[in-house]
């Protein structure tokens, strides 16, 4: 029936090609129907509320098992295709999360099907190599293939990882090792070295820092956790380090009307960077590397402008402190260029960037100087996974073929363009829309409304997360199209309406 209707007004849409402005405004798309993705779903569909009753009862069977307090509801990846999840009730989702932003091009993309029944590829399916002593014949071509192929500016060497905080984790030991390294003169680890690093004490292990950010998210393994500072619950009774946390720019907006105060809050934090580092030095734990998301993502969609990050690059080199720029979440195309920092317009932009989510393989691209010195210093079994990065070349080829960065900003512009007329038609219930591409956000009203808004859209068809205190964030994957944004915005304003 939810079809039907949508399929509907797409027809009305193309007939009128206008926009219908009422108590309950609906956003009609421009979008001719034959642009759809092939493998997508024409709507949401849903059948019971959710969770249903068949998520319900395997929840309480996994409950038996393991801690299911985050679990939302159980899929049916079968039948998820496109821009759409269906859950194991048989509701079919219009998914603007994408598994926490790490779904690239869809689900069940016909491209990537087609790798996975590949009779060449059967062996990189079932044999996941410990990459750093045993790694296959083809795996140089298919790193040269896929990661190195979208390497940031200035950077050949790429080391693989599994996961996003392991990606972090060794490109944090990577900076240690390096800024070690400069302090000795490349010359050999001494024998005190070598003993006092076995017992956790000095020199053989440092007392050096890593500078992050206040509201910055890098992962939930213990040298990670310790640059995480977004919500008290990743951190609440874990022991962690004494680094130094910078405040991160609280932007206004609109953007435009806020110059100058923005400009004076992005001057006030970089001062504080620089005093942070020198009181770090003076305390004995010197500043080697300074790690930041170039939009704070878990943290609340938090966003700089590329004047702060220039300046902080130059803090960085000033003071002799590597800078990592963790593309996590931002990488892989969602802003409308491949990395978020290209954004900045610099030519020597990082020393380490990491990725994982849309790149499907975890890791960390890094100068030249990065590189460890010996083996075993960056190792663990797996160091990523070959089948990975046969996958991520294909989607590569998708996103270059489908021209599907030029989607993401159009359809970015629709999104954001939408949830600015949202925000005033109810701007009792939301502010601050911002965004770059399809990476946006909205504040709401506060954190109960927000997490009811989340329930009651999820009900109607749409999948969205929250994130800092009272945000909802977009994640669409990279095939969201101008017509699915119409759809999201036609649902988010029905639920919105009940609010008024």
């Amino acid at each position: 029936m939810a079809s039907s209707l949508i399929s509907r007004q797409f027809a009305l849409s193309l007939q009128k090609n206008l926009w219908l402005s009422a108590p309950a405004c609906r956003y009609v798309s421009k979008a001719a129907p034959q642009t759809q993705v092939e493998f997508d779903y024409d709507g949401p569909s849903m059948k019971t509320s959710v969770p249903g009753p068949r998520s319900q009862e395997l929840t309480k069977q996994l409950g038996e098992i393991q801690n299911v307090g985050a679990v939302h509801f159980f899929c049916n990846y079968e039948e998820s295709r496109g821009n759409y999840l269906v859950d194991v009730d048989g509701n079919r989702m219009l998914d603007i999360y994408t598994q926490i932003s790490s779904i690239p091009i869809g689900y069940n993309h016909p491209a990537l099907l087609k790798v996975m029944a590949n009779p060449n590829n059967l062996s990189t399916l079932v044999n996941r190599p410990a990459l750093g002593i045993l790694p296959p014949e083809n795996f140089p071509d298919k790193l040269t293939e896929s990661l190195l192929s979208v390497a940031p500016t200035g950077m050949s060497r790429v080391q693989t990882m599994a996961c996003g905080s392991c990606s972090n984790e060794n490109a944090f030991k990577a900076m240690f090792i390096w800024y070690r390294n400069k302090e000795r003169g490349h010359k050999a680890p001494s024998d005190e070295d070598l003993s006092s690093c076995m017992i956790n004490q000095a020199p053989g292990c440092p007392d050096l820092s890593i500078l992050s950010f206040m509201g910055g998210f890098h992962g939930r393994t213990m040298g990670c956790l310790a640059t995480t500072h977004s919500k008290a619950i990743h951190k609440l009774d874990v022991p962690s380090l004494d680094w130094p946390i910078a405040p991160f720019p609280r932007l206004q907006y609109p953007l435009e009307e806020f110059t100058r105060e923005n400009a004076q809050e992005e001057a006030r934090c970089l001062e504080e960077v620089e005093d942070l580092i020198i009181k770090w030095r003076q305390k004995g734990k010197p500043v080697a590397g300074i790690v930041i998301e170039p939009i704070q993502a878990e943290g609340g969609d938090n966003h700089a402008s590329p004047d702060f990050f220039r300046s902080l690059r130059n803090i960085a080199r000033k003071h002799g402190c590597a800078f990592h720029v963790d593309e996590v979440q931002t990488g892989g195309g969602t802003t409308g260029k491949f990395w978020a920092h290209e954004h900045w317009g610099m030519d020597d932009p990082a020393d380490i960037v990491s990725f994982s989510k849309k790149l499907l393989t975890g890791g960390f691209f890094h100068k030249d100087e990065f590189q460890a010195d010996k083996p075993y210093r960056i190792f663990n079994t797996w160091m990523g996974d070959p089948s990975k990065n046969l996958l991520l070349a294909e989607v590569l080829n998708v996103i270059h073929r489908e021209n599907l960065l030029e989607e993401v900003t159009r359809s970015g512009k629709a999104l954001l363009n939408g949830l600015y007329e949202l925000q005033a038609q109810y701007p009792g219930l939301l502010s601050r829309a911002r965004g770059q591409g399809t990476f946006c956000a909205i504040d709401i009203c506060d954190d109960a409304t927000r997490n009811d808004i989340l329930l009651k859209t999820r009900d109607k068809g749409v999948l969205l997360g929250g994130c800092g205190d009272r945000s909802i964030r977009f994640r669409p994957a990279l095939i969201f199209k101008e017509y699915h944004v119409h759809i999201f915005l036609n649902i988010l304003n029905d639920v919105l309406a009940q609010h008024k």
